[in-house]
């Protein structure tokens, strides 16, 4: 490659690095400056510091509660979407029977469905059964969504691993969950990485049936942060630092699979 060509490239990223964490720098920006700030000046830089919006936050129950709960039912979303979806990718990529591209198809069709298409079912569903405002209520609404997602992703990956390597250890013995969990686990574990991340993202971010199905003991802080409208107008500050907290456990995700994510993108179907 020429220098100017580098020159061209580099100047593209730079520009796309800068667009892509502009918002995210604006968002930190507001959320040391009070509401009379925001609205009265533009600034690159707070001119008042304060830590009262995180502070707000952190000793609110009705703020920080919202936090916890989203990392309750997500944290159950991903567990039973990867217990579930593992056996199934496994059947689908080393199996052949009647239906299976039908299923398959069938499964990728709720992803790509609207939650708002399964809205109304659920909210009579667990009003009926008594599952409303709970954590495991949004945990299983998720699963309609991420099962699929996690299926497809696994299925490519595990299609990758050779079925001599399975046959094999049949010959040595092994019985399927000794084999399953200790050896053909750690050969996808870049799948399941890959997986966790995406079933993490969809469960933290989704708005519609986490907000619909809880009220108050579970509401998700994706709730909380679109009721900040008061009598003095909306809370800008404070929704703010709301946003930033949010990208944390996104963050920590992300940097516990990094070196697995780039792997699934070069391997696996996303």
């Amino acid at each position: 490659m020429n220098k100017q060509g580098f020159q061209k490239r580099s100047i593209f990223l730079v520009a796309y690095i800068i667009f892509a964490l502009l918002p995210v720098y604006w968002m930190i920006n507001m959320s040391f400056k009070t509401n009379t700030e925001i609205l009265a000046s533009f600034s690159l830089l707070p001119e008042n510091f304060t830590w009262a919006n995180y502070q707000t936050i952190l000793t609110d129950p009705s703020w920080y509660s919202g936090y916890i709960n989203s990392l309750i039912y997500v944290g159950i979303n991903m567990v039973i979407s990867l217990t579930v979806a593992l056996p199934a990718a496994y059947a689908f990529s080393r199996y052949s029977f009647l239906g299976d591209k039908h299923v398959f198809f069938w499964l990728l069709t709720n992803r790509m469905t609207p939650p708002a298409v399964f809205l109304l079912p659920f909210f009579q569903l667990y009003t009926t059964v008594g599952l409303m405002d709970t954590h495991i209520a949004v945990a299983l609404a998720h699963l309609l969504f991420n099962v699929p997602l996690a299926v497809w992703i696994l299925e490519g990956f595990m299609s990758g691993i050779p079925r001599e390597i399975d046959e094999t250890a049949y010959i040595d013995g092994y019985s399927f969950p000794h084999f399953f969990v200790r050896i053909f686990l750690p050969l996808i574990k870049a799948g399941v990485g890959v997986t966790a991340f995406f079933c993490f993202m969809f469960s933290w971010v989704e708005l519609l049936l986490a907000r619909t199905l809880t009220s108050v003991d579970a509401k998700p802080i994706v709730a909380t942060m679109t009721r900040t409208v008061s009598a003095s107008g909306m809370d800008w500050a404070t929704l703010a630092a709301a946003g930033v907290l949010t990208i944390v456990p996104g963050a920590i995700v992300i940097w516990f699979v990094r070196n697995y994510i780039a792997k699934g993108f070069a391997m696996g179907r996303v």
